[in-house]
């Protein structure tokens, strides 16, 4: 008896997967079709759809979208973000409705300007702190560091590089980018899924956030309205202050790709400036569409640090309006440097 049941339940077991193969969606009997070469379509461009009809349907009308945003079958593509963006076609013919997708990828329209820097002054910074956030307040430098066990926040004068407060975060979290906004200090943690919240006066924590779908933490900053948050990929997140939910994003594009591993940003007179990891250099990017606009190469400045054995890349950038000029360190570099930006 029992082994009857046994085949019995393997029996109805098999039967429900079989229906449940036939359940699936009904395969669209349109298709889209662009002018985007290989998918990819620069943003000066200008986008031509067409469908095809396959099994030759009296269509009554048929409604486009962009990622969302109703469209015509030919549309200027320069106020869209760059990177993959969905086409959907919803398409109406005798009494039914049928619906299609598709994907391209906007890429920029120029090459980044390439720039060097020239160094105005540099300062004492701690060889221990592994920086992974930067970011001046009222002409005081705000730093958090990372690395389990020493990931830390710090208050410090950048000019003696005395720390001026200091909290450590838990062992079981790795500190990553920081910023200040409305008297509160944000902090990320990596792969921990939280951020942290601080009284900028006091740094007493006083609240926690989960990410989104943004699974890691790597960078933060503001444009005194809204939070940046990039995750190591190529996408920068637009928080709610106040609530910190993930309401929208852009990808970083050049003319030719995505750039990846978003690291530490900083906010610089309209423009988001970004490390990003394991490369000696800064992407100047546009926030409204993901545009790198330009690149700025440091390479050379890790060899004016102390060489160890813990010394790792530039990670670290600060804009301080006091001075109107740009900070810049590495992690476990002894050096903090002042530079002017320079177009090759």
């Amino acid at each position: 008896m029992n082994i009857f049941k046994h085949l019995l339940i393997i029996s109805l077991s098999v039967l429900a997967i079989a229906c449940g193969s036939n359940t699936g969606q009904k395969k669209s009997d349109f298709s889209i079709t662009t002018n985007a070469v290989k998918g990819d379509i620069a943003i000066n461009q200008t986008l031509k759809i067409s469908l095809e009809n396959k099994k030759s349907h009296p269509i009554d009308s048929t409604i486009y979208t962009l990622n969302g945003k109703k469209i015509d079958n030919t549309v200027d593509l320069k106020d869209f973000k760059l990177g993959k963006q969905t086409i959907e076609a919803t398409v109406y013919f005798g009494g039914e409705k049928q619906q299609t997708a598709t994907t391209i990828t906007i890429l920029n329209d120029a090459t980044p300007k390439v720039y060097t820097y020239k160094i105005i002054n540099q300062y004492p910074h701690d060889i221990t702190s592994y920086t992974q956030g930067l970011e001046f307040f009222n002409d005081t430098l705000y730093e958090g560091t990372g690395q389990h066990g020493e990931s830390k926040l710090r208050k410090v004068d950048y000019k003696t590089g005395t720390v001026l407060k200091n909290i450590d975060l838990a062992k079981e979290y790795f500190g990553e980018g920081i910023s200040i906004l409305n008297d509160k200090i944000y902090q990320l943690t990596w792969q921990g899924g939280t951020g942290f919240i601080y009284d900028l006066k006091t740094f007493e924590k006083i609240n926690s956030f989960k990410y989104g779908n943004s699974k890691e933490g790597w960078g933060l900053c503001n444009d005194t309205n809204k939070l940046y948050k990039s995750d190591g990929t190529e996408n920068i997140w637009l928080l709610n202050p106040d609530t910190l939910v993930e309401e929208d994003h852009i990808q970083v594009y050049t003319n030719k790709g995505k750039i990846v591993e978003i690291n530490e940003m900083e906010w610089i007179n309209g423009d988001i400036y970004a490390n990003r990891y394991q490369k000696d250099g800064v992407a100047i990017i546009n926030p409204k569409n993901g545009a790198v606009k330009g690149v700025i190469d440091f390479s050379p400045l890790k060899k004016l640090v102390t060489q160890h054995a813990g010394l790792d890349v530039l990670n670290g950038i600060a804009y301080n309006p006091t001075t109107k000029t740009i900070f810049v360190t590495g992690k476990r570099w002894d050096k903090l440097f002042e530079v002017e930006i320079i177009e090759k």
